[in-house]
């Protein structure tokens, strides 16, 4: 009988592979295909809202940050470096400053220098003198709307006593004081 070598075992397809990798150089190559489950991706610009996992999410300042009902405090909260320049936030006058214009007092120096040097600086300050008396003439409609609105029918005493009140608050001239104030204001713009 002659010597022959009969290799009795088959080799899969993945053994195959493997042999033609590291016979042709590529040792490290995949040799089976993966099959799995890949989440689609979905992609988000500034300021999108979106629910994912039963959250509310967007993307503020390019970081994805989850909507909370707290939300309003933490704007009250002065971070640690400042938003426009990265600087570390540790001036007293940044406390004031952030909470005015959302940046560090540095960056607000700078701000105005380049306004002053564009010849812009006047039109800013009467922008911000004129947008102040906007929001005063705003808080003082609110303010009457709500004493108006307010009912004085029944107050209860120190003793205890429900005690019925008539009279209140003139409506006509709340409403031509309103006016006057307004119109008062108004004349303060520039």
């Amino acid at each position: 009988m002659k010597n022959e070598s009969v290799l009795k075992k088959e080799f899969s397809e993945k053994e195959v592979q493997r042999l033609r990798n590291v016979v042709s150089g590529n040792a490290g190559d995949r040799t089976l295909k993966g099959v799995g489950y890949s989440k689609t991706q979905d992609f988000y610009q500034e300021g999108d809202i979106w629910t994912e996992n039963g959250r509310q999410w967007t993307i503020k300042d390019g970081i994805k940050q989850n909507i909370t009902k707290l939300d309003k405090a933490k704007e009250a909260v002065m971070p640690l470096f400042c938003p426009s320049c990265s600087r570390i936030m540790n001036k007293n006058l940044d406390k004031e400053t952030y909470s005015y214009f959302r940046h560090c007092f540095d960056c607000h120096v700078d701000f105005e220098f380049e306004l002053k040097k564009k010849g812009l600086w006047d039109d800013y300050v009467n922008n911000l003198h004129n947008k102040t008396i906007d929001e005063t003439i705003e808080g003082y409609k609110k303010w009457l709307e709500e004493l108006i609105n307010e009912t004085n029918s029944g107050y209860v005493s120190e003793q205890g006593e429900v005690q019925k009140w008539t009279g209140g608050i003139n409506r006509e001239l709340a409403e031509k004081s309103l006016d006057e104030t307004i119109a008062y204001l108004e004349s303060l713009k520039k």
